[in-house]
């Protein structure tokens, strides 16, 4: 299917706003719906003039189906984007992510019962918890999360398929390896960037640096949740994105460092939670994504290459 009019929630976020870009490029139709929580309206700057830009909420506005007037396909990338929040804040996922998502689907079923808009939802590899397989493929289980956001995003999975199945709407699920780029707004690399820009000369780094995790720039990401739901002929389908591989986290602090123009940095590991970077971190992170390469999609940049090329685009925009 090829889009004509879009919504994009969560569009004015890092992986909402790239995924716009996108979308434009395409000529589609494009209505991005953000609370700005966590998005930024400047990242959309270039592109105002092209879309319609709503600030609403899905948590709070009773009006939800008026932005769906004529809409052919929904994008939902809105969400607590943060998985370390979790720990101190055990609602904030439960409200973002599983009854935004709720409230969306609801007003999908009922804006065109006998047609209601596709929905393509940015899910994660965290629903994964610590897998025993690697790398993981789709149909991995006991599914047993070990952070409030990956809890939310499979219970939000959950719901997407029940309302797939019982009003008919076309659905797609993505489960994301760790997604990087310009516009991020958390994640290893702006962290630790972060941090060197008040101390150039140590950086301390979270976990024991054995964690092994799979990155794809967010060019390749939302290049591939476009494709899959372009190419769609089921009702309902999901599919890891990410790429072949991982790397150590211990070799990541030297990608920021080159990319800082910085020297003789001294590295602190600090031991995490089980080795791991905090409670709820999966340590090790490597998916199967044979089933969205069936489709004729490939990724362009394999980890250590997306990493470094969004270290790159971080440190111009700090």
């Amino acid at each position: 299917m090829i889009c004509k009019k879009v919504l994009v929630t969560g569009g004015a976020g890092f992986i909402g706003s790239h995924l716009v870009d996108a979308l434009l490029a395409r000529g589609c139709e494009v209505i991005v719906y953000d609370n700005l929580s966590s998005g930024k309206k400047e990242f959309l700057s270039h592109c105002l003039d092209d879309i319609d830009f709503l600030k609403r909420d899905l948590v709070s506005d009773k009006e939800i189906a008026s932005a769906l007037d004529g809409v052919d396909q929904v994008y939902h990338v809105a969400a607590n984007p943060d998985v370390r929040v979790g720990v101190d804040d055990t609602w904030v996922s439960v409200e973002q992510n599983i009854i935004a998502t709720y409230n969306l689907l609801e007003a999908i079923r009922k804006v065109r019962p006998s047609d209601p808009p596709a929905i393509s939802f940015t899910s994660t590899s965290t629903i994964y918890g610590n897998a025993s397989v690697m790398p993981t493929p789709e149909d991995y289980g006991p599914l047993i999360p070990i952070s409030q956001y990956g809890a939310s995003k499979l219970a939000a999975e959950a719901l997407i398929a029940a309302f797939s199945d019982n009003f008919g709407i076309r659905s797609s699920v993505f489960r994301f390896a760790n997604v990087v780029g310009s516009r991020s707004t958390h994640g290893i690399l702006i962290d630790l960037m972060r941090k060197l820009k008040k101390d150039p000369t140590r950086l301390e780094i979270l976990g024991d640096g054995s964690q092994r995790k799979s990155y794809i720039h967010v060019s390749d990401c939302v290049d591939g949740v476009i494709h899959a739901t372009e190419a769609q002929k089921t009702q309902f389908e999901y599919y890891n994105v990410g790429t072949d591989g991982f790397i150590e986290i211990r070799n990541i602090p030297d990608i920021v460092v080159r990319a800082m123009g910085l020297k003789d940095v001294r590295l602190e590991f600090t031991g995490g939670h089980k080795g791991a970077g905090w409670k709820g971190d999966v340590k090790y992170m490597s998916l199967d994504i044979r089933k969205l390469l069936s489709t004729g999609w490939t990724y362009h940049h394999d980890s250590r290459r997306s990493l470094e090329m969004a270290a790159s685009e971080i440190f111009k925009e700090l």
